[in-house]
Parts: structure tokens; C-alpha cells; sequence
């Protein structure tokens, strides 16, 4: 279900990217954290591909505002109840049209999220621009290290991956453009990952592509949104869950219950990945009349649907899902088109919340 593009009532689409690649002086290619590269003198915005951090004049914020304001008309209801229960329909068009040639691997996961990596090093390392919480500079994100790894009854241990040391879930795969490159990067013996989608179409290109291992992997259709839904996964088994571009396509309505849900999978001390949009992406700006369904909510010329987020709105979901705050940013990228001479403000959010490692009461039901 992962689609991240610049969306329909635009002309054309654009990829979902992550941070620009650099070369060393040896040739070997580097890949930078988020918020290294700097537009200090505006007239050398078209030396580089993209830029980061880069800050909004209070014009450019009252235009975007103004904006989305105009194309703020929702379409009637029953054209939104259409959307919403021919969702699975469009999303399987998208993937039969488009198959593997839309997405590029997301490598710069690893540096985003070395959670994600072989050999990982989970203890947290706070951004300048991040707000963590108390304790991470003595606990780490491996569930691990803690002793607090929940045990496995027998009834449980007849489920793929049973035998691994580190799970990680990614919910809408798509095609596998994270999951692969994960496969592919970590090395870990004690590795298993697991992927989702809600496009049975996207699941089957997964599982027919020459890189899935069903001995590491194990690929299957769900509907996030579903929360009476069982996953293949007992409860408290996850040692990571994976969001890429995936929650703001559900109904506002269903993120909260779907992340609840979710949340149950993880292991006390597991941490849930998230990257979305961000309010007043350029893909919201772009929107035309017509497009509206509710407030930053829109659906796309080919019936997919999207949702803008603010950092309050989705570490409200998480908090009230029970999980601890270790990261919530925003990233304003400014991307060229060098050869257009174009600008495009891209605004995504970067979020990590972890699972405690002791569960209240009320947050265990």
C-alpha cells in the first residue's frame, strides 16, 4: 500500500526519495543523515539536488495555508464511502499497472533507521532538532539487552520466523522496495522480516520476486485498517514494525484503532519506524478541486488516498497507543530540478516511538 508520490490532480508523479547521495574524494558514495546539507546563499540553490532543513519564509507558510484552504470542499459522502470500500480495487490497479518500475529501493533507510541495519548499534543518539525522552541515553532500542524478551508458548511456536532472534515487520510493502534492500543489507542469522499489503497484487510481485528467501521472509495480505484482522505473528514477538508512506492512506478515522492494534505486536523495548507526509508537501499543494475528502485528507486520480500530518497529530496516535516518544521531526526538503531550473518543497515526518518495557496496566488490555 506504500505510494508515495506527488499525487493525482498534479501533472505527473514524483517519487518518494530520501536523503541525497554525496561522493567522497575516493569515489565511494556516502550516504548523510538527515539535516547535512544547508542552503546558506539562495543563489547556489542549483548546485546540489536537494537541500535540507530548509526553512520556510512566513509567506510561503500563508500561501500554503491559503492553498489548502481553497481546495478545502469535500466531495459528498457517498463518493467518499466509493473510495473507502473500493480502496483495496484501487491500490491493486495501481500495482498491476505500475508492478516493480514506480519505486527505487529506499537504501538511506539504514542511515535514517540504523534499527534497520546489520551489526546495529541501537543506542539512541538524539538529532539537535529532537525532543527525546529522558531515559535514552541509558536504554537502548534492543528489547534485547533488557530481559524483558516475552516467552513463547508451545501453542505459539508455529508461526514463520518462530525461530528467529530479531523480527521486523514492514506494514504496506508494496513491492518490496524496503524490504529487499533490507534482506539484501543485513546479515544477521538471527534476522526474519516480515511484509504486508494491503494489494494481494503487490504481495504476489513480492513473493514472485528472485530475491524473496521464504526461509528470512514471509509475505502476506492484510488490511491495516482491519483491526479484528489476526496477524501471522503472536503478540509481543516484534523486535521493529516499519511504516514508509503507509498510515496516511488510511481514513483518519482508522489510525488510531490501527495503530493500537499494531502496537500489540511489538515486544516491551520493540520500536515502530514511521516516515510520511508532512502538512503542506508540495503533493498537498498540488491537489486541484474535487480531490478533497475531509481536513489534509484527499484522494488521488487513481483512487488512492493520502493524509497530511502534523508531528502533534501523529504523536498523539502513538502516545494514546501506549509508546514513548525517542523521535518526532520534521524533514523540509528542498528539491531542484537543475535541468527545469524548478524548486519543489517536500515536508515529511520522521518519527520513532518505542514500546515501554514495562506496560501499565490499562495499555496491556
Amino acid at each position: 500500500m506504500a505510494a508515495p508520490y506527488a499525487g493525482a490532480g498534479a501533472e505527473g508523479c514524483n517519487r518518494e526519495t530520501g536523503p541525497v547521495l554525496s561522493e567522497s574524494s575516493t569515489g565511494d558514495v556516502k550516504r548523510p543523515q538527515f539535516g547535512t546539507r544547508f542552503l546558506t546563499d539562495p543563489r547556489q540553490v542549483f548546485q546540489h539536488n536537494a537541500w535540507d532543513n530548509v526553512e520556510w519564509t512566513e509567506e510561503q507558510e500563508a500561501a500554503a495555508k491559503k492553498k489548502v484552504l481553497e481546495n478545502n470542499q469535500p466531495l459528498p459522502p457517498e463518493k467518499q464511502e466509493e473510495y473507502d470500500t473500493r480502496a483495496n480495487e484501487y491500490w491493486n490497479d495501481f500495482y498491476t499497472i505500475h508492478e516493480n518500475r514506480f519505486f527505487k529501493d529506499r537504501h538511506w533507510l539504514f542511515t535514517e533507521f540504523p534499527e534497520l541495519a546489520p551489526q546495529r548499534d541501537l543506542n539512541h543518539e538524539c538529532h539537535p532538532e529532537v525532543s527525546c525522552t529522558d531515559d535514552n541515553e541509558q536504554d537502548s532500542l534492543d528489547p534485547q539487552q533488557s530481559g524483558e524478551i516475552p516467552t513463547l508458548s508451545h501453542e505459539d511456536a508455529d508461526f514463520p520466523g518462530f525461530s528467529a532472534t530479531y523480527r521486523i515487520l514492514e506494514v504496506g510493502c508494496g513491492v518490496g522496495n524496503t524490504v529487499f534492500p533490507i534482506l539484501k543489507t543485513n546479515n544477521d542469522p538471527g534476522l526474519f522480516v516480515y511484509c504486508c499489503d494491503f494489494s494481494s497484487t503487490a504481495v504476489e510481485l513480492v513473493k514472485t520476486n528472485p530475491e524473496y528467501d521464504t526461509g528470512r521472509c514471509f509475505a502476506f495480505v492484510h488490511d491495516l485498517s482491519d483491526v479484528e484482522a489476526n496477524y501471522p505473528i503472536p503478540d509481543g514477538t516484534l523486535d521493529v514494525i516499519v511504516l514508509i508512506f503507509v498510515l496516511s492512506a488510511l481514513h483518519p478515522n482508522k489510525m488510531q484503532e490501527s495503530i493500537s492494534r499494531l502496537v500489540r505486536l511489538l515486544k516491551p523495548g520493540g520500536v515502530l519506524l514511521l516516515r510520511d507526509y508532512g502538512r503542506y508537501d508540495m503533493a498537498q499543494l498540488r491537489f486541484k478541486k474535487g480531490r478533497c475528502l475531509s481536513d489534509n485528507f484527499y484522494v488521488r486520480g487513481d483512487g488512492t488516498r493520502v493524509y497530511f500530518f502534523t508531528q502533534d497529530e501523529l504523536h498523539e496516535i502513538f502516545s494514546d497507543a501506549g509508546l514513548e516518544k525517542v523521535q518526532n521531526l520534521v524533514d523540509r526538503r528542498l528539491q531542484v530540478n537543475r535541468g527545469k531550473q524548478l524548486t519543489m518543497y517536500r515536508v515529511w515526518i520522521q518519527c520513532k516511538y518505542r514500546k515501554a518495557l514495562v506496560q501499565l496496566p490499562e495499555m496491556q488490555s
